[in-house]
């Protein structure tokens, strides 16, 4: 039967079109108009055959652990791309180089360990990017979504991460939706700007109860709100090691220069005194001539 909503002339000329081009069906997948679903087909690898006007790829709960971005790049018009559930790893960097209408992208329950700048930095259309339940997901770079202006909603939960720059996520013009929760975040000094950022932002964090600090231990299962309280009052009144040298450099420059400064200014008064005395001696002198 024809997509719901589509005439049945349009897919008979669908239909005619994929036949006189020979184009296939990946096996073990099903295909219907723009769309290849691959679901629980435990594939080793990416399929092939996949009908090059595939708009929407399905390749959930598999075993892929690679992405060939050679064979992507055959899909110019993907927008929707879903591979939660199989075993990518580190490796994705320019994977999506050539699938720059990708609106949608699903990662998560994988085995990423880092994004960098060009891991997503060619998906400039991207709305969507879940990468959650990726355990050994320990770091984002700062500029990670610098090129994604559009992305709307991002999935970063139950992860390795520990620290986010602020301005890694500040700087999303359209973000809505941040998911957060579930991650060993370390709530230290260096960490409250980004709290203070989710308190005042307009984005929506799902499952903020979740959303806690792991470390240090005194801020162990505290809530983002309570833990800004706390932040702002040890860090803005705490002082390192560095700190106090800074003070006691800065408090000997002044106990210098005022004792340099004392010092000068009794040599000039030392200086004056003794030309002074010499004019009353040389008046002294004269007077006495003169009479």
């Amino acid at each position: 039967p024809p997509p719901p909503g589509r005439p049945w002339s349009l897919s008979l000329v669908f239909l005619l079109g994929m036949a006189s081009e020979g184009i296939s069906c990946p096996s073990r997948c099903s295909c219907q108009y723009l769309e290849v679903n691959c679901t629980g087909q435990q594939l080793q690898e990416f399929p092939v055959d996949i009908p090059l006007d595939t708009r929407q790829l399905i390749l959930a709960a598999n075993n892929v652990s690679y992405l060939p971005a050679v064979e992507l790049s055959f899909l110019a018009d993907l927008v929707y791309l879903d591979c939660r559930k199989n075993l990518l790893g580190d490796d994705l960097d320019f994977t999506f180089i050539g699938v720059a209408k990708l609106v949608y992208l699903d990662l998560s329950f994988n085995n990423l360990t880092q994004v960098t700048f060009s891991t997503f930095s060619h998906l400039l259309s991207l709305v969507v990017l879940k990468i959650s339940d990726n355990p050994n997901l320990v770091a984002i770079e700062k500029d990670a979504f610098a090129n994604n202006t559009w992305l709307r909603h991002l999935d970063v939960s139950r992860t390795g991460l520990t620290f986010l720059d602020t301005s890694t996520v500040r700087d999303l013009p359209s973000l809505r939706l941040l998911g957060l929760s579930g991650n060993l975040w370390h709530c230290n000094c260096s960490f409250l700007g980004f709290i203070t950022w989710m308190m005042e932002s307009n984005v929506h964090f799902p499952d903020a109860d979740n959303i806690t600090c792991y470390t240090p231990a005194g801020l162990h299962a505290l809530r983002m709100s309570a833990a800004e309280a706390q932040l702002h009052f040890s860090c803005l009144t705490q002082l390192y090691k560095q700190d106090y040298v800074f003070l006691c450099l800065v408090g000997f420059c002044i106990f210098l220069a005022g004792t340099m400064a004392a010092w000068l200014a009794g040599i000039c008064a030392v200086i004056y005194e003794v030309h002074a005395s010499k004019g009353e001696e040389e008046e002294e002198e004269e007077e006495e001539e003169e009479e």
